[in-house]
């Protein structure tokens, strides 16, 4: 079973949009049994809270479901039990990589997998940031759905290949 995290600040919106858009890809490919999914944040302010209500309308309106959710901080003896972490922004990465031993490569830019995003150039990731909807209005979180359904095809190619890997 591969173990997949997604992660942004609070876990109200863009970590739980990718959760949410990746189970549904993972289960129309197949993999429902063989990947499980979660999200967090890098901060607690948000715990306990439901997906945010601008996240969830959109994802609704794309025919999504939103099943219950509970914001929670992510925790660094949960970092080493997952296969591949999926960092929302570059901070995002630069915080969950001081979690994890020197050289763990464990932790990935989730924008990595859309085949538009643009190319880090110099080691500078913050090109593959997931736009944060929090301070915009509903076209913000459109925006940061479009950008997570954009990579949220090549994230599953690159989990059947390790799964097919570890087979």
């Amino acid at each position: 079973m591969l173990r997949v995290m997604t992660v942004c600040t609070g876990n109200i919106c863009r970590s739980p949009m990718a959760e949410i858009v990746l189970r549904h890809r993972v289960e129309a490919a197949g993999l429902g049994d063989r990947v499980t999914l979660d999200s967090t944040g890098i901060s607690d302010e948000e715990h306990g809270r439901p997906v945010d209500r601008r996240a969830r309308t959109a994802l609704e309106a794309r025919g999504y479901h939103v099943g219950p959710h509970r914001a929670r901080r992510v925790r660094a003896d949960e970092l080493r039990d997952r296969d591949l972490v999926l960092a929302m922004t570059q901070h995002h990465a630069l915080v969950l990589r001081s979690m994890l031993p020197p050289g763990d490569e464990r932790v990935v830019m989730f924008r990595s997998f859309d085949p538009e995003a643009p190319a880090v150039v110099d080691g500078d990731e913050r090109v593959l940031d997931v736009a944060d909807p929090w301070y915009g209005g509903p076209e913000d979180f459109e925006t940061c759905l479009d950008e997570v359904e954009a990579a949220a095809d090549g994230i599953v190619a690159h989990l059947r290949a390790l799964h097919s890997a570890r087979a």
